[in-house]
């Protein structure tokens, strides 16, 4: 295995990062936090128009038709700038779900749309959400926490349990984010991040709301997770990566006892330790993204990689926070906005301590 990017992936880094250098800059960033939001429209509507949400979809959707690893590429920048908005939960998870247990009308509805732009996808799972059928009709309720982006989302998938005496797997269905018996509620976050408590009050759904098959979604649900969270390990290794950058910088420019912070040895001990990390999750997760390529088992890979990610989020939080020192927690520095979002991502899609367990199982 090699991997070592090619010219196009290069290319396609510096692109991105060119780009999100000009139009994500960490202004962008507090504005879409400041908002309560979490998103900015206008640089949707660009990452849209560059082909972003579509990058590893069909082209006959409208998609790029890349592999995951050049998604990985580009997610690492994503996650290095910290875009707001649903890039992931939307144009990978959602999308992957779509892609992989949608009907083909469902593919043809929901994918074009949401690789311009103009639909938001979002998943809500929990143990309360169930479907029956009354009356001929499939009816959902129930309720699903942590529901990201789920205020702007025009649909949410939802990962349904059967009601008592009904089909025995997951069911996915669509559910208009407007939809009478829908009912939203914002939950408290760091960083404002947009997570939302969702109930569903008897939901009468429609015909074509099955996503794919009663009772078959589940293979759809595991193969998108698996994708989604290789590519929450490329943001947070973009992060760390960019945490590590700024540190050196800073530890080469602040001047104390007269002499940079850099020609400590205690300072150089904790740069040295985060790009050891830094490397490690790299080869992890382009391990990982490279198998899903091949169409190789990945679990125990997947695992690793995040169970690492976790593990260099923390020490991305620990070595920036010490060696930019007391300032780096006022608002005004950039730090915080890095570890506020490590938090997130460490939880996200399973925690260290999960994907540990994961291994243990398998």
């Amino acid at each position: 295995m090699n991997f070592s990017l090619t010219s196009e992936q290069q290319l396609l880094r510096n692109t991105a990062r060119e780009f999100l250098a000009i139009e994500c800059p960490t202004s962008v960033v507090r504005e879409a936090e400041e908002s309560g939001v979490g998103h900015a429209p206008d640089l949707w509507r660009k990452m849209a128009d560059l082909g972003w949400m579509g990058i590893c979809l069909p082209k006959k959707y409208g998609g790029e038709e890349s592999l995951l690893t050049d998604q990985t590429v580009l997610f690492e920048e994503v996650g290095r700038a910290l875009v707001p908005g649903p890039l992931l939960s939307s144009s990978v998870l959602a999308a992957q779900i779509v892609l992989h247990g949608g009907t083909d009308q469902q593919k043809e509805t929901l994918l074009p749309g949401m690789i311009r732009g103009e639909i938001i996808l979002t998943l809500a799972r929990g143990e309360r959400l169930e479907t029956s059928s009354q009356s001929g009709n499939l009816v959902l309720s129930g309720d699903s926490s942590f529901v990201r982006y789920a205020g702007s989302a025009n649909q949410i998938i939802c990962a349904t349990r059967p009601a008592i005496g009904a089909w025995p797997d997951t069911t996915l269905v669509l559910v208009d984010g407007q939809a009478d018996g829908v009912i939203k509620t914002a939950m408290e976050s760091i960083a404002n991040y947009p997570q939302f408590l969702v109930e569903f009050d008897d939901v009468s759904l429609p015909d074509d709301a099955v996503l794919g098959e009663i009772a078959e979604g589940r293979v759809a649900l595991e193969l998108a997770t698996q994708r989604a969270t290789v590519i929450q390990c490329a943001e947070t290794l973009g992060r760390a990566e960019k945490v590590l950058d700024m540190v050196v910088e800073y530890a080469g420019m602040r001047q104390q006892f007269g002499q940079p912070i850099g020609t400590f040895q205690a300072v150089q001990h904790r740069c040295a330790n985060l790009k050891v990390a830094v490397d490690s999750g790299r080869l992890l997760t382009y391990q990982a993204a490279w198998r899903l390529d091949q169409n190789l088992r990945a679990s125990d890979e997947i695992a690793m990689a995040k169970a690492q990610s976790g593990t260099l989020s923390r020490l991305a939080t620990e070595t920036g926070h010490s060696i930019f020192a007391g300032i780096s927690f006022t608002v005004e520095h950039d730090m915080h906005l890095y570890s506020d979002r490590a938090k997130i991502a460490e939880a996200n899609l399973g925690d260290t301590e999960y994907h540990l367990d994961q291994m243990i199982v398998d």
